[in-house]
Protein backbone atom coordinates (compact mmCIF):
# COMPACT_ATOMS: atom_id res chain seq x y z
CA UNK A 1 0.00 0.00 0.00
CA UNK A 2 1.65 3.20 -1.14
CA UNK A 3 1.18 6.46 0.75
CA UNK A 4 1.40 9.85 -0.95
CA UNK A 5 4.55 11.86 -0.32
CA UNK A 6 4.08 14.96 1.83
CA UNK A 7 5.72 17.76 3.79
CA UNK A 8 4.13 18.71 7.10
CA UNK A 9 4.20 22.10 8.84
CA UNK A 10 2.97 22.69 12.39
CA UNK A 11 2.72 18.97 13.12
CA UNK A 12 2.89 19.53 16.88
CA UNK A 13 -0.25 21.68 16.86
CA UNK A 14 -3.48 20.05 18.00
CA UNK A 15 -6.00 21.75 15.67
CA UNK A 16 -7.80 19.96 12.83
CA UNK A 17 -5.17 19.63 10.07
CA UNK A 18 -5.36 21.17 6.60
CA UNK A 19 -4.45 18.89 3.66
CA UNK A 20 -3.35 20.70 0.49
CA UNK A 21 -3.30 19.17 -3.03
CA UNK A 22 -1.66 20.83 -6.07
CA UNK A 23 -2.82 20.84 -9.70
CA UNK A 24 -1.80 19.02 -12.89
CA UNK A 25 2.00 18.97 -13.45
CA UNK A 26 2.45 20.63 -10.06
CA UNK A 27 3.94 19.38 -6.80
CA UNK A 28 3.79 20.18 -3.12
CA UNK A 29 6.74 22.61 -3.39
CA UNK A 30 4.45 25.01 -5.31
CA UNK A 31 2.64 25.54 -1.99
CA UNK A 32 5.68 25.98 0.27
CA UNK A 33 5.11 29.61 1.32
CA UNK A 34 1.41 29.02 1.97
CA UNK A 35 2.16 25.88 4.01
CA UNK A 36 4.74 27.65 6.12
CA UNK A 37 2.40 30.58 6.79
CA UNK A 38 -0.63 28.43 7.65
CA UNK A 39 1.53 26.05 9.68
CA UNK A 40 1.77 28.75 12.36
CA UNK A 41 -1.93 28.21 13.12
CA UNK A 42 -2.74 24.55 12.40
CA UNK A 43 -1.01 21.42 11.08
CA UNK A 44 -0.64 21.67 7.28
CA UNK A 45 0.12 18.69 5.05
CA UNK A 46 1.36 19.64 1.57
CA UNK A 47 0.84 16.50 -0.51
CA UNK A 48 2.05 15.24 -3.91
CA UNK A 49 -0.73 13.60 -5.93
CA UNK A 50 0.04 10.18 -7.47
CA UNK A 51 2.14 10.48 -10.64
CA UNK A 52 3.45 13.85 -9.41
CA UNK A 53 6.36 15.10 -7.33
CA UNK A 54 7.89 12.39 -5.16
CA UNK A 55 4.70 10.32 -4.89
CA UNK A 56 4.40 6.89 -6.49
CA UNK A 57 3.77 6.36 -10.20
CA UNK A 58 0.75 4.35 -11.37
CA UNK A 59 -1.00 3.55 -14.64
CA UNK A 60 -4.33 4.60 -13.07
CA UNK A 61 -5.42 8.20 -12.65
CA UNK A 62 -9.22 8.51 -12.17
CA UNK A 63 -10.91 10.85 -9.67
CA UNK A 64 -11.81 7.75 -7.64
CA UNK A 65 -8.14 6.68 -7.54
CA UNK A 66 -7.18 10.12 -6.24
CA UNK A 67 -9.93 10.06 -3.60
CA UNK A 68 -8.82 6.61 -2.40
CA UNK A 69 -5.23 7.92 -2.13
CA UNK A 70 -6.46 10.70 0.18
CA UNK A 71 -8.34 8.17 2.32
CA UNK A 72 -5.24 5.97 2.66
CA UNK A 73 -3.15 9.04 3.57
CA UNK A 74 -5.62 10.15 6.25
CA UNK A 75 -5.79 6.66 7.74
CA UNK A 76 -2.00 6.27 7.67
CA UNK A 77 -1.56 9.52 9.65
CA UNK A 78 -4.50 8.63 11.91
CA UNK A 79 -6.33 11.84 11.07
CA UNK A 80 -9.94 11.70 12.24
CA UNK A 81 -11.15 14.71 10.25
CA UNK A 82 -9.41 17.25 8.05
CA UNK A 83 -9.91 20.52 6.22
CA UNK A 84 -9.05 19.65 2.61
CA UNK A 85 -7.92 22.11 -0.05
CA UNK A 86 -7.27 21.33 -3.69
CA UNK A 87 -6.25 23.44 -6.68
CA UNK A 88 -7.36 22.50 -10.21
CA UNK A 89 -6.80 18.71 -10.59
CA UNK A 90 -6.28 18.61 -6.80
CA UNK A 91 -9.63 20.37 -6.48
CA UNK A 92 -11.34 17.59 -8.43
CA UNK A 93 -9.64 15.05 -6.13
CA UNK A 94 -10.83 16.74 -2.92
CA UNK A 95 -14.38 17.20 -4.25
CA UNK A 96 -14.59 13.49 -5.09
CA UNK A 97 -13.14 12.65 -1.68
CA UNK A 98 -15.62 14.89 0.19
CA UNK A 99 -18.54 13.25 -1.60
CA UNK A 100 -17.27 9.69 -1.02
CA UNK A 101 -16.03 10.14 2.55
CA UNK A 102 -17.93 13.14 4.01
CA UNK A 103 -17.40 11.93 7.59
CA UNK A 104 -13.64 12.60 7.16
CA UNK A 105 -14.06 16.20 5.99
CA UNK A 106 -14.37 19.14 8.38
CA UNK A 107 -14.51 21.62 5.49
CA UNK A 108 -13.67 21.80 1.81
CA UNK A 109 -11.73 24.48 -0.11
CA UNK A 110 -11.68 24.22 -3.91
CA UNK A 111 -9.38 26.52 -5.87
CA UNK A 112 -10.28 27.57 -9.42
CA UNK A 113 -12.04 24.44 -10.64
CA UNK A 114 -15.62 23.18 -10.69
CA UNK A 115 -16.97 19.59 -10.60
CA UNK A 116 -17.87 19.69 -14.30
CA UNK A 117 -16.10 18.06 -17.25
CA UNK A 118 -13.67 20.36 -19.08
CA UNK A 119 -12.79 20.11 -22.76
CA UNK A 120 -9.18 18.95 -23.27
CA UNK A 121 -6.99 22.06 -23.12
CA UNK A 122 -3.48 20.95 -22.17
CA UNK A 123 -2.60 19.29 -25.50
CA UNK A 124 -0.03 21.98 -26.32
CA UNK A 125 1.74 21.53 -23.00
CA UNK A 126 1.70 17.72 -23.23
CA UNK A 127 3.08 17.89 -26.80
CA UNK A 128 5.84 20.23 -25.63
CA UNK A 129 6.76 17.97 -22.69
CA UNK A 130 6.81 14.90 -24.94
CA UNK A 131 9.13 16.69 -27.37
CA UNK A 132 11.89 17.01 -24.77
CA UNK A 133 14.43 14.26 -25.51
CA UNK A 134 16.37 13.55 -22.33
CA UNK A 135 19.06 11.74 -24.36
CA UNK A 136 20.04 15.04 -25.96
CA UNK A 137 19.37 17.73 -23.33
CA UNK A 138 21.93 18.22 -20.60
CA UNK A 139 20.71 21.28 -18.70
CA UNK A 140 17.60 23.09 -17.52
CA UNK A 141 18.30 25.77 -20.14
CA UNK A 142 18.24 23.14 -22.90
CA UNK A 143 14.81 21.96 -21.69
CA UNK A 144 13.50 25.54 -21.48
CA UNK A 145 14.67 26.14 -25.05
CA UNK A 146 12.68 23.11 -26.30
CA UNK A 147 9.56 24.07 -24.36
CA UNK A 148 9.70 27.70 -25.52
CA UNK A 149 9.15 26.52 -29.11
CA UNK A 150 5.65 25.41 -28.07
CA UNK A 151 4.77 27.42 -24.97
CA UNK A 152 4.83 31.23 -25.19
CA UNK A 153 4.32 31.96 -21.48
CA UNK A 154 7.61 32.08 -19.58
CA UNK A 155 5.77 31.57 -16.27
CA UNK A 156 4.30 28.26 -17.53
CA UNK A 157 7.75 27.07 -18.64
CA UNK A 158 9.21 27.94 -15.22
CA UNK A 159 6.34 26.11 -13.51
CA UNK A 160 6.96 22.97 -15.60
CA UNK A 161 10.76 22.97 -15.25
CA UNK A 162 10.45 22.93 -11.45
CA UNK A 163 9.69 19.23 -12.07
CA UNK A 164 13.15 18.52 -13.51
CA UNK A 165 15.57 16.38 -11.50
CA UNK A 166 18.71 14.28 -12.02
CA UNK A 167 17.78 10.60 -11.92
CA UNK A 168 19.93 7.65 -10.73
CA UNK A 169 21.61 7.44 -14.14
CA UNK A 170 22.67 11.11 -13.89
CA UNK A 171 20.16 12.07 -16.59
CA UNK A 172 17.66 14.87 -16.39
CA UNK A 173 14.07 13.67 -16.13
CA UNK A 174 10.55 14.75 -15.16
CA UNK A 175 9.32 13.95 -11.66
CA UNK A 176 5.76 13.55 -12.93
CA UNK A 177 4.71 10.43 -14.81
CA UNK A 178 4.19 12.00 -18.23
CA UNK A 179 3.17 8.69 -19.85
CA UNK A 180 0.15 8.11 -17.57
CA UNK A 181 -0.80 11.80 -17.41
CA UNK A 182 -0.89 11.89 -21.19
CA UNK A 183 -2.69 8.55 -21.65
CA UNK A 184 -5.29 9.09 -18.91
CA UNK A 185 -5.75 12.82 -19.49
CA UNK A 186 -9.37 12.53 -20.64
CA UNK A 187 -10.21 10.41 -17.61
CA UNK A 188 -9.41 13.14 -15.10
CA UNK A 189 -9.92 16.37 -17.08
CA UNK A 190 -12.74 15.58 -19.50
CA UNK A 191 -14.87 13.82 -16.88
CA UNK A 192 -17.03 15.46 -14.26
CA UNK A 193 -16.65 14.13 -10.73
CA UNK A 194 -19.27 11.53 -9.83
CA UNK A 195 -22.59 12.83 -8.60
CA UNK A 196 -23.11 12.94 -4.86
CA UNK A 197 -23.55 15.57 -2.17
CA UNK A 198 -21.20 16.97 0.45
CA UNK A 199 -23.29 18.91 2.91
CA UNK A 200 -20.48 20.48 4.95
CA UNK A 201 -18.90 23.95 4.71
CA UNK A 202 -17.33 24.56 1.30
CA UNK A 203 -15.44 27.51 -0.18
CA UNK A 204 -14.83 27.88 -3.92
CA UNK A 205 -12.06 30.36 -4.77
CA UNK A 206 -11.76 31.69 -8.33
CA UNK A 207 -9.16 33.92 -9.97
CA UNK A 208 -10.66 37.09 -11.44
CA UNK A 209 -8.68 36.58 -14.67
CA UNK A 210 -9.49 32.86 -14.95
CA UNK A 211 -12.44 31.21 -16.70
CA UNK A 212 -12.35 27.87 -14.84
CA UNK A 213 -15.28 28.79 -12.56
CA UNK A 214 -17.94 30.78 -14.41
CA UNK A 215 -20.97 32.44 -12.77
CA UNK A 216 -23.25 29.86 -14.41
CA UNK A 217 -21.26 27.07 -12.70
CA UNK A 218 -22.47 28.20 -9.27
CA UNK A 219 -25.83 26.48 -9.68
CA UNK A 220 -24.22 23.15 -10.64
CA UNK A 221 -21.71 23.42 -7.79
CA UNK A 222 -24.48 24.05 -5.25
CA UNK A 223 -26.31 20.91 -6.37
CA UNK A 224 -23.38 18.88 -5.02
CA UNK A 225 -22.07 21.33 -2.43
CA UNK A 226 -25.20 23.07 -1.11
CA UNK A 227 -23.30 25.13 1.48
CA UNK A 228 -20.78 26.47 -1.05
CA UNK A 229 -19.57 30.05 -0.71
CA UNK A 230 -17.79 31.75 -3.60
CA UNK A 231 -14.97 34.31 -3.58
CA UNK A 232 -13.07 35.89 -6.44
CA UNK A 233 -9.42 36.86 -5.96
CA UNK A 234 -8.51 40.03 -7.83
CA UNK A 235 -5.37 40.28 -10.00
CA UNK A 236 -5.12 36.49 -10.25
CA UNK A 237 -5.52 33.94 -13.01
CA UNK A 238 -5.64 30.16 -12.62
CA UNK A 239 -2.62 29.98 -10.28
CA UNK A 240 -4.46 32.01 -7.70
CA UNK A 241 -2.27 31.24 -4.69
CA UNK A 242 0.90 32.24 -6.58
CA UNK A 243 -0.49 35.35 -8.28
CA UNK A 244 -2.15 36.93 -5.23
CA UNK A 245 -0.85 35.00 -2.20
CA UNK A 246 -1.87 37.59 0.40
CA UNK A 247 -5.56 37.81 -0.50
CA UNK A 248 -5.66 34.06 -1.06
CA UNK A 249 -4.28 33.26 2.40
CA UNK A 250 -6.59 35.83 4.01
CA UNK A 251 -9.71 34.26 2.49
CA UNK A 252 -8.62 30.79 3.60
CA UNK A 253 -7.88 32.02 7.14
CA UNK A 254 -11.23 33.76 7.34
CA UNK A 255 -13.02 30.61 6.16
CA UNK A 256 -11.16 28.45 8.69
CA UNK A 257 -11.71 31.05 11.46
CA UNK A 258 -8.00 31.64 11.94
CA UNK A 259 -7.18 35.05 13.39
Amino acid sequence: MEILNSKIFGENLSQTPLLVFHGLFGMLDNWGSFGKDMGEFLPVHLIDLRNHGRSFHSENMSHDDLAEDILRYIEYYRITKAHILGHSLGGKAVMQFAIKFPEKVESLIVVDISPKAYPPHHQGIIKALETVDFNTVSSRNDVEAVLSQYIPEKSTIQFLTKNLYWDDHKNLNWRFNLKTLSEKYNEFVSNAIKFGVFDGPALFIAGAKSNYILPQDHFVIRQQFPKADFVIIKNAGHWVQAENPVDFANFVKEFLHIN
